[in-house]
């Protein structure tokens, strides 16, 4: 996926988790931030960040948020953006062979995940989480406790049951990534959950990504260490 018209600014400060004030251009400006999360090593002052132009031209916030730069790396920040490229890297023939059927946001039971797709006798659930944060070269997901993110889990547990596949993918919004962990330090339940539920036979998938300012695109799996470090 490729976002138009990219426009680079310098970050300010964070009044809310919706909005951030950035200079562009000489200006001052307030601008709509796509992540919820805290993405506190993100979005410090000083960093380099690259907007949007929204297209709605009765906005509060003429401008999204998308990307920046942590380091020597570009961080697509777009919370949408995940659930984008994994439908065009499945669309794509790369996730399961076969694919004839891929549909958003589908309820099963309690949950609603981000896809439900079929290939031949072949039937499943997805949810996909975008990953922001890294650390010594991993990535680890969440940032901030997600008790959303564990009641997916145990609700792709439950689909199993059912005759289902079930899969968590976890797109990793950054380049040079060694491996995808899950940030037991920030919510030790969620890793837990998903150690559980690849116990119970969820796949869990972490897909690299090729990032730019404008641009972000799934590459391939890298490796998933759920195993907690004595």
């Amino acid at each position: 996926m490729t976002y138009p018209n990219i426009t680079p600014a310098r970050f300010l400060s964070r009044p809310n988790r919706f909005v951030a004030q950035v200079e562009a251009n000489g200006q001052v400006l307030t601008v709509h931030v796509k992540n919820t999360g805290r993405c506190k090593e993100l979005l410090v002052p000083g960093a380099e960040v690259w907007l949007v132009k929204s297209s709605n031209s009765l906005r509060k916030t003429a401008y999204d948020l998308v990307s920046v730069r942590k380091g020597d790396r570009i961080i697509n920040m777009d919370a949408q953006a995940p659930n984008r490229v994994f439908q065009a890297w499945a669309m794509d023939g790369r996730f399961i062979p076969g694919l004839t059927l891929l549909k958003a946001e589908q309820k099963r039971g309690d949950s609603r995940f981000d896809f439900y797709w079929e290939a031949g006798d072949r039937k499943g659930f997805v949810e996909v989480k975008g990953v922001t944060l890294e650390i010594d070269g991993g990535a680890y997901f969440p940032d901030a406790p997600t008790e959303r993110g564990v009641k997916h889990l145990r609700g792709l547990t439950a689909c199993l049951a059912e005759g289902y596949e079930a899969v968590v993918c976890f797109v990793i919004q950054m380049e040079d990534i060694a491996f995808f962990s899950p940030n037991d330090v920030t919510h030790p339940a969620f890793g837990q959950a998903l150690r559980e539920a690849a116990r119970e036979g969820v796949r869990v998938l972490a897909l690299a990504c090729a990032v730019a300012p404008d641009s972000l695109s799934i590459t391939g799996p890298i490796p998933v260490q759920l195993t907690v470090e004595a």
